[in-house]
């Protein structure tokens, strides 16, 4: 930063976006908030990467933890945008040089079935409370919502989150039924393939009677967004990109064991006894991007539980606008959001996805990461930095672009600054933030946290 000219951002959320923007800002001088609507700031990486990445998760925890105590980052936990604190009163009465929105994708895109919001907690659960209880289930302190997973659970999906979901209602039902012969075993050693787990204990999977969860797709298996294709790909890359999606897909089912129907499309609800007793679906005639259902092609898929994975969606938050499901931003080298000139975004809530891949770069190198470690299904040894590095680069040079704008606007005097300081500071003192981050970040960690 140019001379002694001061700048203060406040950033909605802690996580890779978040603390990749207070980074590279509070490096160029810049004094940055970061609001964080949980006491931890980890996102998706705690509560929407499965438990079974480990050392993944730590390793990612450690990067953000090292941004957000750097000098002139200001975190302020369990502080919630349109909750604990008004959007328009921040950007347009607290004196922020600019408004960064990092805030994630949280929200489960709707089944998309007149009707079925009725039966959420009824038979019918969304994908990110599912994998948070997963994560957190085991905690004392967990107080949340608890979910049954029964055999047989349908799952509508078809992306790398879906993958996920049937991950753990596998590992649930295996590591249940070989408790129950007295076989002892955990997550871990199913995650690494429950067939291998099973020939371990002197037992054939089959013998366990696990029928598997179900997984339909609306679309072909070739088409299900487990990798993408290059821009301005050729049509020899598409076919080779469709392969590698056919190759993950038989290689997660191989090693997890559950069933798979593509060209399902979901147009209506079986009730029975006032909760979802399953789906009515239809095959589908694929036409390029579109999947439309195969007239007189109805059947009836029963299921104990239905758990919609089909993609995650900024939240509403009151006081932004929204087109649809999206906040409204401008193009994504430098995403401005339409309501106001210094408020940004960066990340997840400007793409509209929710899951740590999104906004990659998606090279061959990203690819083979996810095949071998993401999925499990390969044989790499679980480093997920590559995937990691390029969110993180697309990120940076989104911030990179804001940062040239917030330095053309007006400087702040001191009274400025030393005001937002004592803003911040009330916000911290009322959660209880009353020393450093390190400190803070241990108050809070369960110990018993997986």
């Amino acid at each position: 930063m140019s001379g002694n000219r001061q700048y203060f951002v406040a950033i909605i959320g802690g996580a890779i976006s978040g603390s990749v923007a207070a980074e590279i800002l509070a490096d160029h001088g810049i004094r940055v908030a970061v609001i964080e609507q949980n006491k931890r700031p980890y996102g998706k990486i705690e509560d929407g990467l499965p438990r079974w990445h480990v050392e993944q998760r730590r390793q990612e925890y450690a990067r953000i933890d090292a941004r957000l105590r750097k000098p002139g980052v200001y975190f302020v936990p369990h502080t919630k945008l349109g909750r604990d604190v008004d959007f328009q009163d921040l950007c347009s009465n607290w004196g922020f040089s600019a408004v960064i929105l990092a805030n994630g994708a949280w929200r489960d895109r709707n089944l998309g079935v007149p009707g079925a919001e009725k039966f959420v907690g009824k038979g019918l659960v969304y994908q990110n409370p599912f994998i948070y209880w997963y994560n957190h289930k085991n905690e004392k302190t967990y107080d949340g919502p608890r979910y049954e997973t029964p055999d047989e659970t349908l799952v509508v999906g078809g992306g790398l989150a879906s993958i996920d979901v049937v991950k753990v209602l596998q590992l649930e039902n295996y590591e249940r039924e070989m408790k129950a012969r007295g076989i002892e075993t955990n997550m871990h050693e199913l995650e690494k393939g429950i067939p291998a787990a099973c020939k371990a204990h002197g037992i054939k999977p089959e013998d366990l009677g696990v029928k598997g969860c179900l997984l339909i797709y609306r679309r072909r298996e070739q088409d299900m967004p487990l990798a993408q294709p290059p821009d301005d790909a050729t049509p020899e890359q598409i076919a080779k990109t469709e392969m590698v999606r056919q190759k993950m897909l038989r290689l997660a089912r191989d090693r997890y064991l559950f069933r798979f129907q593509d060209r399902r499309l979901t147009v209506g609800l079986v009730e029975k006894n006032g909760r979802l007793a399953g789906l009515k679906v239809a095959e589908t005639k694929i036409e390029g991007r579109k999947a439309e259902p195969i007239p007189s092609s109805e059947q009836e898929l029963l299921a104990p539980l239905v758990i919609s994975s089909i993609g995650s969606v900024p939240e509403f938050i009151p006081g932004i606008a929204m087109k649809g499901e999206y906040c409204t931003f401008t193009d994504d080298d430098l995403p401005r959001y339409t309501g106001c000139n210094h408020v940004f975004g960066v990340g997840n809530v400007v793409t509209g996805q929710g899951n740590i891949r999104a906004s990659l770069v998606h090279s061959q190198k990203v690819t083979n990461h996810l095949i071998e470690n993401y999925m499990g299904v390969g044989n790499g040894d679980g480093d997920l930095t590559g995937l990691y590095a390029s969110a993180e680069a697309h990120v940076a040079g989104q911030t990179q672009a804001i940062e040239k704008r917030v330095e053309a606007l007006p400087a702040l005097s001191e009274g400025d600054v030393t005001a937002l300081e004592q803003r911040v500071r009330n916000l911290q003192e009322r959660v209880g933030y009353t020393s450093d981050y390190d400190s803070w970040i241990a108050k809070v960690t369960p110990p018993d946290l997986e």
